[in-house]
């Protein structure tokens, strides 16, 4: 029966549970022996898990989703990638990940309860977008772009979690590829019509993960006790734009001829949100792999067929 780790059927409250991350991580969970619930905006939801609803602008949370809880791992975020950066975008992006963490802070302090580890999203926005060489680490200074800063205060939202003496873990979390919706269904769609091609450059990095991994990840900060503070949730293989490209127009067998899209067009069409595709850095896997883990899926070819080749 191999090792039965003592914390199956401990219970773990997923916020932001019904998003593209969310769902497939709460299967997994559940596969896992765990008791899995999710704290919502909205009861109508047929996730198939038990939903404790929650009102951030009132400040109210289901005090029993705080109450039963062994475990809290917090996704919830307004996506970065939906819509053009207004200012009023900006707010909502940075509201949506600060106010939810200092929420459930207050909960659990009102209750009196203790959780065993708050386990929080965060991006590798951290490091902003630099296309160079460097290779940036858990250790690097966070970037002074709008990512970069939104980033840190979504991290020092969690802060009072740690100086609580709860353990705390970061999950900075790269492109994530999944079968269907998200970033690949995006990038996959001028493949599909014959038009693969570079946007700007085609140099910025593009560190991505297999949704399988990133779920694991997850798994192991709840199990590893000795996890805690960021680590970069990437896979060790370091591909470009152009290369990223290159590779899935090769697994669905699609031309790669086109010109680059150049970076003004990008502009026009994005605005500012323009820079998440056309600017990107090259991040590093050593601290979870350090820590033990072993992706599933450490080559992009590997991933990609696996996700779309059925």
């Amino acid at each position: 029966l191999g090792h039965i780790k003592t914390n199956t059927m401990a219970n773990i409250l997923v916020t932001g549970g019904t998003g593209l991350i969310g769902r497939h991580l709460c299967k997994r969970l559940k596969e896992k022996g765990y008791s899995v619930s999710i704290l919502s905006r909205t009861q109508n939801d047929d996730s198939g898990f038990p939903i404790h609803q929650w009102n951030i602008e009132q400040g109210l949370i289901d005090q029993e989703a705080i109450t039963t809880a062994d475990y809290i791992i917090h996704l919830a975020g307004a996506n970065i990638a939906d819509k053009r950066w207004t200012k009023n975008r900006k707010k909502t992006i940075l509201d949506s990940r600060q106010k939810p963490a200092h929420l459930i802070y207050s909960k659990i302090n009102e209750s009196n309860k203790s959780i065993k580890a708050f386990i929080s999203a965060s991006a590798i926005g951290y490091y902003g977008a630099e296309s160079s060489e460097k290779t940036f680490s858990e250790d690097d200074s966070p970037a002074k772009d709008f990512l970069g800063s939104t980033c840190e205060k979504w991290e020092n939202s969690t802060e009072l979690f740690k100086e609580k003496g709860i353990r705390t873990v970061l999950i900075r979390t790269g492109v994530v590829l999944t079968s269907n919706g998200g970033a690949l269904a995006k990038m996959k769609t001028p493949v599909d019509l014959g038009i693969a091609s570079a946007l700007g450059d085609g140099k910025q990095f593009l560190p991505w993960i297999h949704i399988d991994d990133l779920c694991n990840i997850y798994i192991k900060a709840i199990e590893d006790i000795e996890m805690t503070g960021p680590y970069n949730a990437v896979a060790p293989d370091h591909k470009t734009n152009k290369e990223f490209t290159h590779v899935l127009a090769r697994v669905l067998k699609k031309p790669f001829w086109f010109p680059n899209v150049p970076a003004f067009t990008m502009k026009l069409i994005f605005g500012e949100l323009s820079k998440i595709l056309l600017e990107g850095s090259r991040v590093s896997s050593n601290k979870i792999r350090t820590a033990g883990y072993k992706f599933l899926f450490p080559k992009l070819e590997d991933a990609l067929n696996n996700l779309l080749i059925k």
